[in-house]
């Protein structure tokens, strides 16, 4: 199974410039909390889609129903600059499996149709062997200025994850340590010079009844050094456990690293297991608790001066059920507030052999089962404000400003400069800047003019008698995100949505312990931003 020879893999150099929240310089390195281009010192924002190569035939997905580099270029204009394209330890070690061709790959599972499908779209990969198949994907994706994080999803080929599938934790029927670090070293030495690589993810969602804290430091800390040795010029990625949602042993025990400036901490966070919580529970409530677990659990790195990449998140983009829609409210002001770096799951709109099911669609997928549209047009819109940074190092000596940000929309409140007009909702890129003050008004940044409420039923409007109880909002509740105001009657209010985007004042929802109600219209988040 395993070969101590390497012949199949071939080194490979690209160079590209990334703008904006792309790398304009790599290698990448760390600045405390932040990701920067390690020659200028300038934030770059991860804003990736997980694109899965780690299943059995071990192809990545798509390429029978669209040209690789049209598959590239849609992923950069629906603002993504980075894929986290996932691997199996096998097509690292075990040289029989890597030699293969993609065609002879999809012939051992019965894939005729995908054969079709790449001879049509993709002619150039069908006879190349699986690693060769693997680099091409890389290749393309640099030619069209899109980052790559490899992760390393699984050791055996298939679907990911369970506690019982063998390839959960060191020890595991599939996770042999030495095996792990020799194929994280071929695949971080298959990549040296490849300047679109610009991280290892170290391994996905470590599980199962053999994970404990003591193994994690031992292997994980050999498999970070293993890379950083191979290839220094990638962002070295750790996972947590428990499926990667637990990095609390951090807090007191920090890793220890021949190495600094490059180590990143992931972690996912998904609806499904809060789910009975999300449809029973009052949302206020059901997103106070967990946003306290998620603190305890991974976002307090950032207060230690480490890098937090949610390297999953997703919801059901076919079915909207309760549980998905409450959580991805809370869920994307919990994003915009610590402006993270993130990958969604995912862009494959459907599999070639999963489950026993040929063609199988996958319902959190970005692109839709033919892999020919967006599946979700709104979603996109929802997600464009996370896309971008609102922070980083080399922004710090520009004025520190809020942007209020409605999660449920992806919108944010428009500047304006009317007294009495009722404020809207639209494009963050249009937002105004706001100064949050000790006393609670919301001052449109450079003026004298203040948020206010005018009464119950009525719009929400700038105005000028700053210090009445109307004009100041408390953040209340346990989520964090209403924003309400006092009457002169003492009635207390929120700033509301109505249906043409107006913000209005309305009665304060789901403040009780009612499950039944849904808050996300009166939901903002004040973020901290310097962008201009």
């Amino acid at each position: 199974m395993d070969s101590s020879s390497f012949s199949l893999f071939s080194f490979m150099t690209l160079f590209m410039l990334f703008s904006s929240n792309r790398s304009e310089g790599v290698p990448l390195s760390t600045n405390s909390r932040w990701i920067v281009d390690n020659r200028s010192g300038q934030r770059v924002k991860l804003a990736c889609v997980n694109w899965a190569s780690h299943l059995k035939p071990v192809v990545t997905e798509g390429l029978s129903k669209k040209p690789l580099d049209q598959i590239s270029k849609r992923i950069l204009a629906m603002g993504f600059n980075c894929v986290r394209l996932t691997w199996p330890i096998y097509l690292a070690t075990n040289d029989t499996l890597a030699s293969l061709t993609v065609k002879q790959s999809f012939q051992n599972f019965g894939l005729n149709e995908d054969i079709a499908g790449i001879q049509i779209n993709n002619p150039s990969i069908i006879d190349l062997s699986l690693i060769k198949a693997f680099q091409a994907v890389v290749s393309n994706l640099g030619d069209n200025n899109v980052m790559v994080i490899l992760d390393n999803h699984i050791t055996k080929p298939g679907w990911c994850c369970s506690n019982s599938d063998g390839n959960g934790f060191f020890g595991d029927q599939y996770f042999d340590p030495e095996l792990w670090i020799k194929g994280l070293t071929r695949m971080a030495t298959l990549f040296t010079g490849v300047t679109n690589v610009i991280g290892m993810s170290l391994r996905n969602e470590l599980r199962g009844p053999k994970q404990n804290v003591k193994d994690w430091y031992r292997y994980m800390q050999r498999g970070a050094e293993a890379v950083h040795s191979a290839n220094p010029n990638v962002l070295v990625i750790l996972s947590g456990l428990s499926f990667d949602t637990d990095l609390s042993f951090i807090r007191n025990q920090p890793v220890n690293l021949t190495f600094t400036g490059k180590t990143v901490f992931e972690v996912h966070w998904y609806s499904f297991p809060d789910n009975k919580q999300w449809e029973n529970g009052n949302s206020n409530k059901v997103c106070g608790q967990v946003l306290n677990r998620i603190n305890r659990s991974a976002d307090f790195l950032l207060d230690q001066g480490w890098p937090l990449f949610v390297s999953e998140w997703g919801v059901d983009l076919v079915i909207n059920n309760v549980n998905e829609k409450r959580f991805l409210s809370c869920f994307l002001g919990w994003l915009a507030e610590h402006d993270l770096d993130w990958a969604l799951w995912t862009l494959v709109g459907s599999y070639y052999f999963n489950g026993g099911v040929l063609g199988s669609n996958e319902r959190y997928g970005i692109l839709n089962r033919n892999w020919s549209d967006v599946r979700n047009s709104s979603f996109l819109h929802r997600i464009s404000f996370v896309q971008s940074p609102t922070r980083g190092p080399d922004l710090l000596e520009r004025t520190l400003h809020k942007v209020i940000f409605h999660p449920l929309t992806g919108l944010c409140v428009l500047k304006s400069t009317s007294l009495f007009d009722p404020m809207r909702l639209g494009s963050c890129a249009d937002t105004g800047a706001w100064n949050y003050t000790s006393l609670k008004n919301l001052y449109l940044k450079g003026t004298s003019y203040c948020l206010q409420s005018n009464g119950l039923g009525k719009a929400a409007t700038l105005g000028l008698r700053c210090t009445d109880s109307n004009s100041k909002w408390e953040i209340i509740a346990d989520s964090k995100m209403h924003l309400s105001s006092t009457e002169e009657d003492g009635t207390i209010v929120c700033l509301d949505l109505d249906s043409s985007s107006n913000l209005v004042i309305n009665n304060c929802k789901c403040l009780d312990t009612n499950g039944t109600c849904d808050p996300a219209s009166q939901w903002f988040k004040l973020v901290d931003s310097t962008r201009d």
